[in-house]
Parts: C-alpha cells; sequence; structure tokens
C-alpha cells in the first residue's frame, strides 16, 4: 500500500485551524502543531481583557475540535526550524515529516522601530495579555478609591487606547462601558464616571478600512454615547512611564496615564524574517511574506503561507487584511489546492470573497460595512452579535457567549471582573496565534 501524503500545519489559528477540517476527507495524513493545546477566537479578545466574558468562553481545545478526524493528529510542541531539503520541521523534541508544509505563524506586536514603548503598554494578542489588561484595568479604580492626591487620582482613571482599526475602537467603547455602566455605584470615594478614555489614531480618521460614514458614526457613538475623547491626525512621539506624548504640527500634548494599552498594529512573527532570509523570500514592510497567486512560497511549490503572515494583492484589497475571514478561506483554499494536486488537477489562483467587515462600539452600537449595504446602531450590533456566534468553533462555547451576553445586556454587570494573580511574561508570546514560537530557522 503507497504511503499517503503528509500535511503538516504550524499554527491553530483561523487559517490553521480551517485547513485542517477541510483536509477532513482528503487522503492525507494531517498533523497541527501548536504551543498551546487551543483555538483562540481572537475577534473576542477584548471583551476578556474587559470583563465580559472569560477566557474559556473563546477558547477551545484542538483536540477537542478535530477529534472526529482519523486523518488527524496534534501535537502540542514548538517548531524551532524547518529543514527545506529533506522536508522536516524540528520540534524541540524531535521531528515531523512533511509533504506539504502550512505555515499560520501568526502576527506580533508592532512599535513602529520603538520597540522600547512596549514595556510601558499592554497590547491584546493573547489570553494572557487579556487577563493582565483586565487586571491592570480594575486596579485602576480600586487603587483611585485608596488614593486622596487628586492628580495621582485622575492619572489612575485615564485610559489611553493607541490605535483606531477596529481593535481600538472596540476596547475604547468596552472601557465606556465599565467606567458609566458596569462600576457604577461600585465605589464609594470615586465616581467611576469621572474616568477619561481617550482613543488616538495618527490617521484622520478611525476605522480606516471603512467607509467614511460609517467611520464618522462610529466616531460620534464612542464620544457621544460611551464619553470617549477621540483624537484623531495625532501622532504618539514617545511613551514613557505612564506617560504619553502626542503631536500633530506644531502641537504637543502630555497624557499621564496609568493604563495604556496598544492596538495600533502587527507585524508577521519572526518565522517571516527567518525564511526570508534562508531562501531569499521577498517581505512587505510589514515583514510578510509576498506568495504567490496559490499562496506558495517562490521556489517552493510544496510550502504554503496563509494569515496574517502571507502578502497577497487581491482584486478588492491591497493587500489583504490580516483578518479571521481571510485566514479562514486561505486555509480552506490550501486545503483544495493540496486535495486537487493528489488528483492530478491544479486550482485557479486565491481570491477572497468580502462577505463583509463589522466592528461593535459597545452595547447596542456596531458598524457593519457590506459593500451594497451599510448598518450601523443597533441593527449593526444584532448583526454583528449574529456572526461572531457562528463563528465560534464549539457550541457549547455559543451558549455560553449567549448567556453570557444576554445577562450583561440586561443587568449591565460584567460578571468575569476578576482581578487574578498576574502572569509572569512567556518569551514566546511574541508569535501571536500560532504553534512557532520565536526562534525558528530555515535549513536549505
Amino acid at each position: 500500500m503507497a504511503e499517503r501524503d503528509r500535511v503538516v500545519i504550524i499554527g491553530g489559528g483561523f487559517g490553521g485551524l480551517d485547513a485542517a477540517r477541510a483536509l477532513k476527507n482528503a487522503p492525507v495524513d494531517v498533523t497541527v502543531i501548536d504551543r498551546r493545546n487551543y483555538h483562540l477566537f481572537q475577534p473576542l479578545l477584548y471583551q476578556v481583557a474587559t470583563g465580559a466574558l472569560s477566557p474559556a468562553d473563546i477558547a477551545s481545545p484542538l483536540r477537542l475540535i478535530l477529534r472526529k478526524q482519523k486523518n488527524t493528529r496534534v501535537l502540542l510542541a514548538e517548531a524551532v526550524g524547518i529543514d527545506v531539503e529533506a522536508r522536516k520541521v524540528r520540534l524541540k523534541d524531535g521531528e515531523v515529516p512533511y509533504d506539504s508544509l502550512i505555515i499560520a505563524a501568526g502576527a506580533q506586536n508592532h512599535y513602529f522601530g520603538n520597540d522600547h514603548w512596549g514595556q510601558y503598554t499592554l497590547a491584546l494578542k493573547s489570553i494572557e495579555d487579556a487577563t493582565r489588561i483586565r487586571r491592570r484595568i480594575l486596579l485602576a479604580f480600586e487603587e483611585a478609591e485608596k488614593e486622596t492626591d487628586p492628580e495621582k487620582i485622575r492619572a489612575l482613571l485615564t485610559f489611553v487606547v493607541i490605535g483606531g482599526g477596529p481593535t481600538g475602537a472596540e476596547l475604547a467603547g468596552a472601557l465606556g462601558e465599565i467606567a458609566f455602566d458596569a462600576l457604577r455605584r461600585n465605589f464609594r470615594s470615586i465616581d467611576p464616571a469621572e474616568a477619561r478614555i481617550i482613543l488616538i489614531d495618527s490617521l484622520e480618521r478611525i476605522l480606516p478600512t471603512y467607509h467614511p460614514t460609517l467611520s464618522a458614526r462610529a466616531t460620534g457613538a464612542l464620544e457621544k454615547k460611551f464619553k470617549v475623547t477621540v483624537k484623531t491626525g495625532w501622532m504618539v512621539s514617545e511613551i514613557e512611564a505612564e506617560t504619553v506624548i502626542i503631536k500633530r504640527g506644531d502641537e504637543q500634548e502630555v497624557i499621564k496615564a496609568r493604563t495604556i494599552l496598544w492596538a495600533a498594529g502587527v507585524k508577521a512573527s519572526p518565522v517571516a524574517n527567518i525564511l526570508s532570509q534562508a531562501i531569499g523570500i521577498e517581505r512587505d514592510r510589514m515583514g510578510r511574506i509576498k506568495v504567490n497567486p496559490d499562496l506558495t512560497v517562490p521556489g517552493h511549490p510544496e510550502i504554503f503561507v496563509v494569515g496574517d503572515l502571507a502578502y497577497l494583492n487581491d482584486r478588492e484589497w491591497t493587500p489583504l487584511p490580516g483578518i479571521a475571514p481571510v485566514a479562514k478561506q486561505e486555509g480552506q483554499y490550501v486545503a483544495r489546492v493540496i486535495t486537487r494536486r493528489l488528483k492530478g488537477k491544479t486550482t485557479g489562483p486565491f481570491h477572497f470573497r468580502n462577505y463583509g467587515i463589522m466592528a461593535t462600539i459597545g452595547k447596542t452600537y456596531a458598524v457593519a460595512d457590506f459593500g451594497f449595504l451599510k448598518i450601523s446602531g443597533y441593527i449593526g450590533w444584532l448583526a454583528w452579535l449574529f456572526v461572531h456566534l457562528m463563528y465560534i468553533v464549539e457550541f457549547e462555547n455559543r451558549v455560553l457567549i449567549l448567556v453570557q451576553w444576554a445577562w450583561n445586556y440586561f443587568t449591565g454587570n460584567r460578571s468575569a471582573r476578576l482581578i487574578t494573580e498576574e502572569c509572569p511574561p512567556v518569551a514566546s508570546e511574541v508569535a501571536a496565534n500560532s504553534g512557532t514560537g520565536a526562534k525558528m530557522e530555515v535549513k536549505r
């Protein structure tokens, strides 16, 4: 009996998981390698960070998700290298041979040449990040309750969000909910409604990938409904301990804030740089690998790159954005390419089908851009709820989240407002949403 082709997938995020699931009935043996044992639904991480959901609500064990796929195994491991010539992925404690390799290594935070800002800010790429942010937010109110110095109280109750994309807008809106709703009447010495929430972006409008009308509506909702100060057109010039310095033209403003949240952008994980140096792959300014139209690495048709690591121009987007629908469709497409190759068939180039983008600005308000239809407000929020529930992988999680959202909606309470012990930093967290870690090398 001839040996079946071996497909190895590095990373159990959206792209990697959808590729594995799409290969369920293919005549191949699939190995999914991830340094975490769960698939994380990243679009709802901000709700963990702001106490609306618990970590287990948005994560499902990979083995549970793939338990019915007899041709698939999951390895809790960290890839430390790829031997391109021998076609093997090297692990810390072994190696896994492949005939086809799918790299879904995710992204890391991008500080635009100011990496030292990372020590003063909190970013949102993992469950550990989310619980750290939740801890910092809740502790700010707790410490303000004990403080007597007005200036220190003002700094404690000032929350700065840097980056006006979906994550930044959603974080800012959720912070507004916490300050003006969830924590109302919870304290005796301070009024949480005195909190200042400042959203900063260097562009002239937030949500720049959305229609300008929706950006304007989102800004209006943040300012009026959630009392967020939106400062667009301001460039962050420096971040220090509990201080953000911003500039616009000749103007400069110094903001004292205990909590500084970074949502200004991501770049490719270190795997992209290592691949580029090892086999001469071209990258864009964000470090992403410039792939062929079929998502293969130039010169290596057996290696595919999907998700945040891949740079590909499409008919509508230049380049394709690093969002979940893109990664999912790319993973499914690559699985189709591999299956058709085994039959001696070819596959046309990948094209992203844009079914719409959406962002929630807070309870009962969201914006959604479906191209032909642009909606906002309560209707947009209902659409956002439905779409995100359908994207959640496991049915149990959908039920839990639906019940939690209903409770939050009717009571205004965020039951996951727990201050837990701070997790020590994990070195491999820089490669978010992947099973690769930061140290990967490639042998030719």
